[in-house]
Protein backbone atom coordinates (compact mmCIF):
# COMPACT_ATOMS: atom_id res chain seq x y z
CA UNK A 1 0.00 0.00 0.00
CA UNK A 2 2.94 2.47 0.70
CA UNK A 3 3.79 2.14 -2.95
CA UNK A 4 0.15 3.75 -3.92
CA UNK A 5 -0.46 7.18 -4.83
CA UNK A 6 -3.26 8.59 -2.92
CA UNK A 7 -3.75 11.72 -5.50
CA UNK A 8 -4.26 9.28 -8.50
CA UNK A 9 -6.90 6.87 -6.56
CA UNK A 10 -9.94 5.48 -8.46
CA UNK A 11 -12.82 7.32 -7.33
CA UNK A 12 -14.85 4.79 -8.09
CA UNK A 13 -14.25 0.68 -8.34
CA UNK A 14 -16.64 -1.80 -9.33
CA UNK A 15 -15.69 -5.71 -8.86
CA UNK A 16 -17.17 -8.36 -10.32
CA UNK A 17 -17.05 -10.88 -7.85
CA UNK A 18 -16.28 -14.01 -9.71
CA UNK A 19 -15.33 -18.08 -8.92
CA UNK A 20 -17.52 -18.83 -5.16
CA UNK A 21 -18.62 -21.65 -6.86
CA UNK A 22 -15.51 -22.80 -8.91
CA UNK A 23 -13.31 -22.13 -5.67
CA UNK A 24 -15.77 -24.58 -3.53
CA UNK A 25 -15.52 -27.19 -5.87
CA UNK A 26 -11.94 -27.23 -6.27
CA UNK A 27 -11.97 -27.56 -2.16
CA UNK A 28 -14.17 -30.45 -2.61
CA UNK A 29 -17.45 -28.45 -1.23
CA UNK A 30 -20.55 -27.46 -2.56
CA UNK A 31 -21.23 -24.16 -4.03
CA UNK A 32 -23.05 -22.55 -1.74
CA UNK A 33 -19.66 -23.04 1.18
CA UNK A 34 -18.22 -20.84 -1.96
CA UNK A 35 -20.57 -17.90 -1.57
CA UNK A 36 -20.08 -18.14 2.21
CA UNK A 37 -16.53 -18.07 1.78
CA UNK A 38 -16.67 -15.16 -0.56
CA UNK A 39 -18.80 -12.89 2.25
CA UNK A 40 -15.36 -12.66 4.01
CA UNK A 41 -13.96 -11.15 0.99
CA UNK A 42 -16.60 -8.52 0.48
CA UNK A 43 -15.76 -7.80 4.08
CA UNK A 44 -12.03 -7.78 3.92
CA UNK A 45 -12.31 -5.54 0.43
CA UNK A 46 -14.81 -3.32 1.94
CA UNK A 47 -12.13 -2.28 5.34
CA UNK A 48 -9.62 -2.42 2.59
CA UNK A 49 -11.22 0.24 0.05
CA UNK A 50 -12.26 2.13 3.67
CA UNK A 51 -8.52 2.52 4.57
CA UNK A 52 -7.48 3.11 1.24
CA UNK A 53 -9.78 6.08 0.65
CA UNK A 54 -12.09 4.90 -1.81
CA UNK A 55 -15.06 6.84 -2.23
CA UNK A 56 -17.36 4.24 -4.47
CA UNK A 57 -17.52 0.58 -4.31
CA UNK A 58 -19.82 -1.16 -6.65
CA UNK A 59 -20.08 -5.17 -6.33
CA UNK A 60 -22.08 -7.16 -8.55
CA UNK A 61 -23.77 -10.39 -6.58
CA UNK A 62 -26.92 -11.23 -8.12
CA UNK A 63 -27.09 -11.10 -11.73
CA UNK A 64 -30.77 -11.61 -13.76
CA UNK A 65 -29.36 -14.36 -15.28
CA UNK A 66 -28.35 -15.88 -12.18
CA UNK A 67 -32.05 -16.56 -10.91
CA UNK A 68 -31.56 -19.72 -13.55
CA UNK A 69 -29.36 -21.27 -11.64
CA UNK A 70 -30.41 -24.71 -9.32
CA UNK A 71 -33.48 -23.51 -7.33
CA UNK A 72 -31.61 -24.96 -3.90
CA UNK A 73 -28.46 -22.26 -4.54
CA UNK A 74 -30.89 -19.71 -5.65
CA UNK A 75 -32.36 -19.98 -1.79
CA UNK A 76 -29.17 -20.63 0.29
CA UNK A 77 -28.09 -17.16 -1.98
CA UNK A 78 -31.64 -15.33 -1.04
CA UNK A 79 -30.78 -16.59 2.99
CA UNK A 80 -27.09 -15.72 2.50
CA UNK A 81 -28.26 -12.02 1.52
CA UNK A 82 -30.60 -11.46 4.22
CA UNK A 83 -28.43 -13.14 7.02
CA UNK A 84 -25.19 -10.99 5.87
CA UNK A 85 -27.06 -7.83 5.67
CA UNK A 86 -28.44 -7.66 9.05
CA UNK A 87 -25.17 -8.87 10.51
CA UNK A 88 -22.85 -6.25 8.72
CA UNK A 89 -24.71 -3.02 8.73
CA UNK A 90 -24.19 -2.38 12.12
CA UNK A 91 -20.95 -2.11 11.44
CA UNK A 92 -20.93 -0.75 7.86
CA UNK A 93 -23.46 1.93 10.24
CA UNK A 94 -20.10 2.40 12.76
CA UNK A 95 -17.89 2.78 10.11
CA UNK A 96 -19.81 5.65 8.69
CA UNK A 97 -20.07 3.61 5.37
CA UNK A 98 -23.51 4.27 3.30
CA UNK A 99 -24.97 1.04 1.81
CA UNK A 100 -27.38 1.44 -1.60
CA UNK A 101 -28.81 -0.88 -3.62
CA UNK A 102 -29.29 -1.28 -7.67
CA UNK A 103 -31.48 -3.76 -9.86
CA UNK A 104 -34.43 -4.93 -11.05
CA UNK A 105 -35.24 -5.61 -7.14
CA UNK A 106 -38.56 -6.24 -7.44
CA UNK A 107 -37.50 -9.46 -8.15
CA UNK A 108 -36.11 -10.38 -5.09
CA UNK A 109 -38.81 -11.81 -1.78
CA UNK A 110 -40.07 -9.78 0.48
CA UNK A 111 -38.67 -10.40 3.14
CA UNK A 112 -35.01 -9.64 1.37
CA UNK A 113 -36.51 -6.02 -0.18
CA UNK A 114 -37.84 -5.72 3.43
CA UNK A 115 -33.61 -6.19 4.64
CA UNK A 116 -32.37 -3.96 1.99
CA UNK A 117 -34.51 -1.23 2.60
CA UNK A 118 -33.84 -1.25 6.40
CA UNK A 119 -29.68 -1.28 5.63
CA UNK A 120 -30.67 1.56 3.09
CA UNK A 121 -32.35 3.66 5.84
CA UNK A 122 -30.03 2.93 8.28
CA UNK A 123 -26.95 3.84 6.60
CA UNK A 124 -28.72 6.76 4.55
CA UNK A 125 -27.04 9.51 6.54
CA UNK A 126 -23.37 8.07 6.53
CA UNK A 127 -20.43 10.28 4.50
CA UNK A 128 -17.91 7.49 4.18
CA UNK A 129 -17.34 4.99 1.29
CA UNK A 130 -20.23 4.39 -0.63
CA UNK A 131 -20.97 0.61 -1.21
CA UNK A 132 -23.02 -0.51 -3.85
CA UNK A 133 -24.38 -3.94 -4.22
CA UNK A 134 -26.32 -4.96 -7.66
CA UNK A 135 -28.67 -7.22 -7.09
CA UNK A 136 -31.24 -9.16 -9.22
CA UNK A 137 -29.09 -6.92 -11.37
CA UNK A 138 -28.46 -6.51 -15.96
CA UNK A 139 -27.15 -3.55 -17.32
CA UNK A 140 -29.35 -4.42 -20.64
CA UNK A 141 -32.90 -4.52 -18.14
CA UNK A 142 -31.71 -1.29 -16.65
CA UNK A 143 -31.03 0.47 -20.32
CA UNK A 144 -34.55 -0.70 -21.65
CA UNK A 145 -35.93 1.11 -18.49
CA UNK A 146 -34.08 4.34 -19.05
CA UNK A 147 -35.24 4.11 -22.48
CA UNK A 148 -38.88 3.75 -21.21
CA UNK A 149 -38.40 6.19 -18.74
CA UNK A 150 -37.30 8.68 -20.93
CA UNK A 151 -40.14 7.70 -23.68
CA UNK A 152 -42.43 8.47 -21.36
CA UNK A 153 -41.24 11.57 -20.95
CA UNK A 154 -41.33 12.78 -24.33
CA UNK A 155 -44.82 11.19 -24.61
CA UNK A 156 -46.04 13.18 -21.83
CA UNK A 157 -44.57 16.68 -23.48
CA UNK A 158 -42.09 17.31 -20.54
CA UNK A 159 -38.90 16.39 -22.36
CA UNK A 160 -38.32 17.54 -26.30
CA UNK A 161 -36.31 14.75 -28.11
CA UNK A 162 -33.48 17.06 -29.29
CA UNK A 163 -33.24 18.05 -26.04
CA UNK A 164 -32.41 14.52 -25.24
CA UNK A 165 -28.46 13.81 -24.32
CA UNK A 166 -25.67 11.42 -22.84
CA UNK A 167 -27.05 13.50 -18.95
CA UNK A 168 -30.71 12.54 -19.86
CA UNK A 169 -29.46 8.98 -20.13
CA UNK A 170 -27.17 8.94 -17.17
CA UNK A 171 -29.97 10.26 -15.26
CA UNK A 172 -32.17 7.93 -15.99
CA UNK A 173 -30.02 4.93 -15.25
CA UNK A 174 -30.13 2.96 -11.41
CA UNK A 175 -26.46 4.87 -11.00
CA UNK A 176 -27.38 8.06 -11.48
CA UNK A 177 -26.12 9.30 -7.80
CA UNK A 178 -22.59 7.88 -8.63
CA UNK A 179 -20.15 9.06 -10.93
CA UNK A 180 -18.53 6.18 -13.65
CA UNK A 181 -16.53 3.53 -12.36
CA UNK A 182 -12.82 4.26 -12.80
CA UNK A 183 -11.69 0.99 -12.37
CA UNK A 184 -13.60 -2.60 -12.91
CA UNK A 185 -12.00 -6.04 -11.58
CA UNK A 186 -13.11 -8.82 -12.28
CA UNK A 187 -11.75 -12.41 -10.36
CA UNK A 188 -11.47 -15.76 -11.46
CA UNK A 189 -9.78 -15.26 -14.98
CA UNK A 190 -12.82 -14.55 -16.84
CA UNK A 191 -12.25 -11.71 -19.68
CA UNK A 192 -15.74 -10.54 -20.05
CA UNK A 193 -17.79 -7.95 -18.16
CA UNK A 194 -21.25 -10.36 -18.42
CA UNK A 195 -24.54 -7.25 -18.27
CA UNK A 196 -22.41 -5.72 -16.10
CA UNK A 197 -22.64 -1.24 -16.39
CA UNK A 198 -22.25 -1.91 -19.55
CA UNK A 199 -23.38 2.59 -20.05
CA UNK A 200 -21.16 3.14 -17.26
CA UNK A 201 -17.93 1.42 -17.26
CA UNK A 202 -17.46 3.37 -21.22
CA UNK A 203 -14.06 5.00 -19.88
CA UNK A 204 -12.87 2.44 -17.28
CA UNK A 205 -9.92 0.23 -17.01
CA UNK A 206 -10.37 -3.30 -16.99
CA UNK A 207 -8.53 -5.60 -14.78
CA UNK A 208 -8.65 -9.14 -14.86
CA UNK A 209 -6.98 -11.16 -12.01
CA UNK A 210 -7.11 -15.68 -12.03
CA UNK A 211 -7.80 -14.82 -8.02
CA UNK A 212 -10.48 -16.69 -7.27
CA UNK A 213 -13.17 -14.05 -5.25
CA UNK A 214 -13.08 -16.19 -1.73
CA UNK A 215 -8.94 -15.78 -2.19
CA UNK A 216 -9.40 -11.90 -3.35
CA UNK A 217 -8.01 -9.77 -0.46
CA UNK A 218 -6.57 -5.92 0.15
CA UNK A 219 -3.01 -7.42 -1.53
CA UNK A 220 -5.14 -8.06 -4.04
CA UNK A 221 -6.58 -4.70 -4.59
CA UNK A 222 -3.55 -2.69 -3.94
CA UNK A 223 -2.42 -4.98 -7.06
CA UNK A 224 -5.36 -4.12 -9.23
CA UNK A 225 -4.89 0.20 -7.82
CA UNK A 226 -1.26 -0.03 -8.79
CA UNK A 227 -1.80 -1.50 -12.00
CA UNK A 228 -4.66 1.63 -12.94
CA UNK A 229 -2.07 3.79 -11.79
CA UNK A 230 0.49 2.59 -14.75
CA UNK A 231 -1.85 3.32 -17.10
CA UNK A 232 -1.93 5.79 -19.08
CA UNK A 233 -5.76 7.35 -19.53
CA UNK A 234 -6.13 9.23 -22.89
CA UNK A 235 -9.87 9.50 -22.96
CA UNK A 236 -9.72 9.74 -27.27
CA UNK A 237 -7.03 11.92 -27.10
CA UNK A 238 -3.04 11.34 -27.69
CA UNK A 239 -0.42 10.60 -25.46
CA UNK A 240 1.33 14.00 -26.41
CA UNK A 241 -2.25 16.00 -25.54
CA UNK A 242 -2.14 14.26 -22.40
CA UNK A 243 1.36 14.42 -21.89
CA UNK A 244 0.94 18.42 -22.40
CA UNK A 245 -2.36 18.77 -19.82
CA UNK A 246 -0.45 17.27 -17.46
CA UNK A 247 2.67 19.78 -17.73
CA UNK A 248 0.15 22.64 -17.45
CA UNK A 249 -1.28 21.29 -14.09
Amino acid sequence: MENLDLSKLPKHIAIIMDGNGRWAQEQGQDRLFGHYQGVISVRKVVEAATEIGIQYLTLYAFSTENWERPEEEVTGLMTLFVDTIAKEVPDLHKNNIKLRFIGNLGLLPPHAREALDNATRQTAENTGLTLIVALSYSSRWELVEAAKNIATQVKEGSLAIDKITEVTLSEALTTKDFPDPELMIRTSGEFRISNFLLYQLAYAELYFTETRWPDFRKDDLVKAILDFQSRERRFGKTSLQVSSNDEIK
